[in-house]
């Protein structure tokens, strides 16, 4: 393997749901180079490729289908901050967490749907038609985002730490 195709192999590895313009921007190596590269990777079962919401992803092998929808979401601020609510509250209702975060609630809702079809957040109504957002797989959620949080985007990493130990403790 050549030495730029390793650098992409481990990037990837590093950060698993990396998208194609963050690894191009963070390698400092031309579009067409990495997607050389990536080709043969791909062909070589070395990474696999996954489109998610009009971006292509990459992962190494081994992640299953929910844990892939997941690292790419948390790939995206506005759905990482949706998780990083929800994580630390445990539940939420949806106009408390745009205010929180900063966001439109249509832009909210958005992000939600991807996270609802993707298994990650459940949303639950009450007797009144109230929604409450809650992690459908919570456990498994923090320990999967704690075992790449190295590689998760700084403003959410410190952010994240607290949240896993709410969650566990909790």
């Amino acid at each position: 393997m050549t030495e730029t195709r390793t650098l992409v192999a481990e990037y990837v590895t590093h950060n698993p749901g990396v998208h194609f313009n963050e690894l191009v921007r963070s390698l400092d190596l031309a579009p067409g180079q990495v997607q050389h590269h990536i080709r043969r990777l791909i062909a070589d079962d070395a990474i696999q490729r996954r489109e998610f919401y009009g971006r292509t992803h990459y992962f190494a092998p081994g992640f299953d289908a929910w844990e892939r929808g997941v690292l790419a979401l948390v790939r995206r601020d506005t759905a990482r901050a949706i998780l990083g609510h929800v994580l630390e509250h445990g539940e939420a209702r949806p106009g408390d967490v745009a205010d929180e975060i900063g966001v439109a609630r249509s832009t909210l809702e958005w992000h939600l749907d991807h996270l609802v079809e993707r298994d990650i957040v459940h949303k639950r109504r009450d007797l009144h038609n109230h929604v409450t957002l809650e992690l459908t797989h919570p456990e498994r959620t923090a320990h999967l985002l704690e075992s790449v949080s190295p590689s998760l985007p700084d403003p959410f990493v410190a952010q994240f730490d607290r949240r896993v130990s709410a969650v566990i403790e909790g």
